[in-house]
């Protein structure tokens, strides 16, 4: 159990959930209310627990809740279904995964990332390790495997190169610094010991401030679907959809950047795959 994270976490939910959302009025006495969200007292009356305990849970202080408990606050606090799982495993009820995301890439995954036609796509693993990826995704982004092991990471990527492997474009709301932030709190709720994904969260709050906000709001909603931006050198700027599948049984992620027929930014991206294609030795003939 992780009573920081876990008190943490439970206080951002609160904070960000409105009365209204539990028909609770936006006042109280006649007055308005002068914090964010629900007060504590009021979430305990939802989860029919005592007010002292609840506060003691948030405070850190509390003895690990039972399941039952994780369950009534989750609904007080009106939870998604990946927000009442990072719950779970934060107080200690789900088994968390090993220190070593050593996930192998399956040989499906490997093989689908060569037949996506134009679209760049790559693999990470829960500390954002790019651990596979297509010849688009290493033109469109950078040479992976001319990069030392340590540095094929998203964040370090973005920190070392100046440019985000995923950046955002400046109208999305959120973006890549909410999604990594995301990511990043639930992989640390599996992998509470991996002191390494715990420096490298650290490095990248101090780099970006975006990073930093986020991460300081507890979010583990999943995003599917983001607006994704990359300047190449040639090509110049690409608006991209970025889409992120998981694979079963892994701690992976494969990250898929596409744009839709017709665009400027898929014909560039059809432009860079065709000259791959061209570039490409024939095959050797057979006796």
């Amino acid at each position: 159990m992780d009573k920081r994270e876990l008190g943490g976490f439970l206080r951002a939910r609160r904070e960000a959930l409105r009365p209204a959302d539990v028909g609770l009025p936006d006042h109280a006495g006649g007055r308005a209310r002068r914090t964010p969200g629900l007060r504590r007292e009021e979430v305990a009356d939802l989860a029919g627990v005592s007010v002292n305990y609840y506060e003691r849970l948030e405070q850190a202080r509390a003895p690990r809740p039972s399941p039952q408990v994780v369950d009534a606050v989750g609904r007080a606090l009106r939870l998604s279904e990946a927000e009442r799982a990072h719950l779970s495993r934060l107080a200690g009820h789900a088994p968390p995964a090993p220190p070593d995301p050593a996930d192998r890439v399956p040989p499906g995954v490997s093989a689908l990332l060569d037949r996506l036609g134009p679209v760049a796509g790559y693999v990470c693993d829960a500390r954002h390790d790019i651990v596979a990826w297509n010849g688009l995704a290493a033109a469109l982004i950078t040479d992976f495997g001319a990069l030392p092991p340590a540095e094929r990471n998203v964040l370090r990527l973005a920190m070392g190169a100046g440019r985000a492997v995923c950046s955002a474009p400046p109208e999305a709301a959120g973006g890549f610094e909410a999604q990594a932030a995301a990511e990043s709190r639930e992989a640390l709720a599996r992998r509470p010991h991996d002191l390494a994904l715990r420096r490298l969260v650290g490095e990248f709050a101090e780099w970006s401030p975006a990073f930093a906000a986020r991460w300081r709001r507890h979010d583990v909603r999943p995003r599917a679907t983001l607006r994704k931006r990359v300047d190449h050198a040639d090509l110049g700027v690409l608006d991209l959809d970025c889409q992120t599948l998981t694979v079963p049984g892994t701690g992976l992620r494969v990250v898929l950047l596409s744009a839709e027929p017709g665009t400027l930014a898929h014909d560039k991206l059809t432009r860079l795959q065709l000259g791959l294609a061209a570039t490409k030795p024939e095959p050797s003939p057979r006796a």
